[in-house]
């Protein structure tokens, strides 16, 4: 299943180059339960977050929750990054939810404050600065605790896409990537600035939500991709957007 996170509604902070630039070209990255892949060729802009605790099937523990944090700040700083996917590494699962074998051993105040660092997760996520792609195969719904196929969270509206799995087991993973190649080649500003206009917007009334969007375009009009996507329309040509 597929889900598009948030963005924020003010520009990134300035950039700062990625440190990982791929799994493989990262000797260090191979035992981390998160690791940061950026994809090479046509595929340039488009970087994966990799959960890798196998042992736990991918749990939300304090190391996996502290390198999730660590991995997201250093995406938000990238300006190569235009979309950004999550995905397993583990087969046939996503992520099991908190780890409560963890948990068990934490005290009252520490879950407490782990509970506090699994929302600013959330919102860290909600407020990246790229656009984000979640694949997965199933999921739990809330407060029945009843599991849910593709087809059941596409129906209830918890997910916008749900495909076929297939013999490897990652259908849900190529349908990621095919989307993430249909926003790669977009302007990014505009596409950011159309999605906190979007996700804004619905949480208020109309008034309010045509002044979000009043302020998201206002963002945009200064840039040169804005400029470029009106001289490709007059020059009957693909437009080469810069994110500037």
């Amino acid at each position: 299943m597929l889900r598009v996170l948030t963005s924020t509604l003010r520009f990134p902070r300035p950039w700062k180059p990625l440190e990982t630039r791929g799994c493989s070209s990262n000797p260090g990255a191979a035992g981390r339960e998160i690791q940061v892949c950026a994809l090479a060729g046509p595929d340039q802009g488009i970087a994966e977050i990799l959960m890798n605790r196998p042992s736990a099937r991918n749990a939300l523990g304090n190391v996996f929750v502290s390198q999730l944090l660590e991995a997201l700040a250093q995406l938000r700083e990238d300006r190569q990054v235009r979309v950004l996917i999550f995905r397993s590494a583990v087969k046939g699962v996503f992520c099991a939810g908190a780890d409560l074998k963890e948990r068990e051993q934490m005290t009252e105040a520490e879950v407490g404050l782990f509970v506090q660092r699994l929302r600013g997760l959330m919102t860290e996520i909600a407020s990246s600065a790229v656009m984000g792609l979640i694949e997965t195969t199933r999921g739990l719904l809330p407060g029945a605790g009843r599991r849910l196929s593709g087809e059941q969270a596409q129906a209830l509206g918890l997910v916008n896409h749900a495909v076929a799995q297939n013999e490897e087991g990652n259908a849900a993973y190529h349908r990621a990537r095919a989307l993430a190649q249909e926003i790669l080649p977009q302007a990014p500003i505009a596409v950011r600035l159309s999605k906190v206009a979007i996700d804004r917007g619905i949480e208020v009334d109309i008034a309010s939500g045509m002044a979000i969007e009043g302020i998201c375009y206002a963002q945009n009009i200064p840039t040169q991709d804005r400029l470029e996507g009106m001289a490709a329309f007059r020059e009957k040509r693909l437009p080469r957007f810069v994110g500037e």
